[in-house]
Formats: structure tokens, sequence, C-alpha cells
């Protein structure tokens, strides 16, 4: 089942190009706490544009964040990327029964989706009644190739759990971005907030209004674009240049020749994202405010640039904000690490749908 369902705790599990990152949370009331966590580096070659060509590598790759997360979780939520995925809102009468609506949502979604349906996995949801039709309902159909949720089964397989849900990276935001509204005007209600979330190869630009994500863009750019100027400078490994840049010891042109620069491009990918969304459709208004996450967002005063140059109040995210923290994933580093959590947040939030 593409959301899928749960009935244990659930472990939020992002699998991308560079890393492989592992949330759990608990809740207590209205509180929530970060469990367990842990980071690590996806073997190289196992994932090959989006798409996992190792099984095993990964599997063993989850298997060892397991065990330093101290997780006994056996169940996960996982994510495929926004483009494997296709979505589309349609109508249905509201009065189906349940086997009725699945029957009609399966016959329509064949119009949408141009593969044949035995390769397909699809699963829907019932989002509530139609504005301009209240006896009709308007349902979210999603749709991917069987072969993108199986990669993924079969490396969380690999490490001996199970996969309870598949999710679609761009909900799995929207998800988590209820854990930055603590930082939003107004709580983000009644606002547009730009979500700008800088991975290792690829940023994700995302536009919410209500918390409810109204514009998503893909791009490719990110951190290992810095990591590999780092090594062509200084003439390091790649191994070396990532630990540089995140632990420091560079010579002092650094930060003008090779950091500055860098913001400048990070600044220009999200000037040129804003204008693409201003662009998307008629009469669209500035974000109120940007919330910049990844593990660009650490970078020391990269908010305070693009706010000046973008010229909107920008913000490092901080998805952990009042939480809890328990000893195990603080030991871990999930505070320093937070920024980059995104989908992993998405993803552990399940665990109370």
């Amino acid at each position: 089942m593409l959301f899928g369902s749960r009935s244990k705790p659930l472990i939020g599990l992002d699998i991308t190009t560079s890393s492989i990152k592992l949330l759990e949370l608990t809740t207590s009331g209205k509180t929530h706490r970060a469990e367990c966590y842990a980071a690590e580096a996806t073997p190289p070659n196992s994932i090959n544009e989006k798409s996992i060509v190792d099984a095993d590598a990964v599997g063993e790759a989850i298997r060892r964040a397991v065990k330093r997360s101290g997780s006994k979780a056996q169940d996960v939520a996982i994510a495929i990327s926004g483009d494997a995925a296709i979505t589309k809102v349609i109508q249905m009468p509201a009065n189906l029964s349940e086997n009725d609506l699945e029957g009609q949502v399966e016959i329509q979604a064949d119009q949408y989706i141009p593969f044949p349906m035995e390769e397909v996995s699809f699963d829907f949801e019932v989002m509530g009644p139609s504005a301009n039709d209240p006896e009709m309902n308007d349902v979210l159909l999603v749709a991917t190739r069987t072969e993108n949720v199986d990669q993924r089964c079969a490396a969380v397989e690999a490490a001996g759990l199970t996969a309870r849900v598949v999710d679609v990276e761009a909900f799995a935001l929207e998800n988590a971005c209820t854990l930055l509204s603590h930082q939003m005007p107004d709580g983000g209600h009644d606002h547009l907030i730009s979500i700008v979330d800088f991975g290792a190869s690829n940023t994700t630009f995302s536009v919410l209004q209500d918390l409810r994500v109204i514009y998503t863009r893909d791009f490719s750019f990110g951190g290992q674009q810095l990591t590999e100027e780092i090594m062509r400078t200084y003439g390091l490994s790649l191994e070396d240049a990532g630990r540089a840049k995140k632990e420091g010891g560079l010579p002092s042109n650094y930060q003008p020749e090779v950091l500055d620069p860098f913001i400048d491009d990070m600044t220009q990918q999200v000037s040129r994202s804003m204008q693409f969304f201003l662009a998307s459709a008629g009469g669209r208004d500035q974000p109120d405010q940007i919330l910049v996450l990844g593990g660009c967002a650490n970078i020391p005063g990269v908010a305070d640039v693009i706010s000046s140059k973008v010229g909107v109040s920008t913000e490092v995210g901080d998805p952990l904000g009042h939480m809890k923290v328990s000893s195990k994933a603080k030991a871990q580093g999930v505070r320093g690490d937070a920024t980059a959590l995104l989908t992993a947040f998405g993803l552990a939030l399940r665990s109370f749908d």
C-alpha cells in the first residue's frame, strides 16, 4: 500500500544517494520526543539516479544505522521521490461504499497512468467533499511503477525490517512542516511560506499555504558541489573534503574563494525558484518567509545572505524546535543534523496517523 498502515512504532527511513538517515519519534500528549537517530553514508554505486541498484549493500547500511541508533522497532516508513510518482485529485460520488470506491478509483486511474496497470502500485485517500459539488468527494490518487516500491522494500528487507508505509517525499515534507510552524508567522496560517531543502545533490523548493504544499520544484544542486570544489581547490580526497567542510581547518582563502561563491550560487538558485513560482500562475504573491533546510543551511550566515538578496525574511529551519531528545539520539548528533532530517521527520510522524 502506497499510503500504508501501521500498528507498531515506525522508523522514518530517508534513503538518498549520499546518506541513509533513520529517525524514530515517540509522543506524550502533544509533545514529540526524538527517541532514536542514526545516519550512515550510502554505499558507493548502490543508488543510481534515485534507483537502488544494490539492495543488499543498502540493506547492510540500514542494518548498521539501526544498530547504532538503538531502535528496537521493526517497521519502517520509506519514501519514493516525487518525480517517480503520479498524483492526481479525482472526483468520486460521496455515497460509494469502500469496496465500490476502490473499484471506481482503479477504473479512473487507468486514464491517468501511462503504464500498464499490472506494472503499477497505487493507493488513494478521500480528502473530503468537493468544493464544486458537495455530492462528490475529492480523492487523492497516487501511483508509481511497482519496481520503484520493490527496490526500496528489498533494501529494507535485506536489513531485516518491514516497510509498512511507502510515502512520497513531497508528502513527507508537507507532514514535517508542522514541526516548523513554531518559526512561522501566525503558525503558518494565512501565510505563504517557502521551504528550501538543500540536499547533497538535489534541492527541493516548496511553497506552503496554510501548511499545505501548493508548489514544488526539484533541481540538481546541493552540498556535494561545495565538497567537490574543496577537493579541486585543495587536492583532497572526497572523504577528506567532506570532513574539512564540516569540521573546518581549511586555508584562509577558503571563505572568499570557495565558500562565498557557493553561497552566491545557493542564493541564485533560491531566487530563480522564486521566479518560477511567481510565474507558475497568475496573481501569485511572494512568500512571507523562507525557511532554509538541508546540510547547507548550517553554513554560517547563509540565511542572512538569502534574505538580503532575495528580499524575503529568511531563517534556518529547526524541525526539532522544543522537542525533547533522548540521550541515545543526542549521542548520535540529532541536533547537529536536524536541518537535514525533514523527510525523515515527515516519515517518522506517520507513526501517529
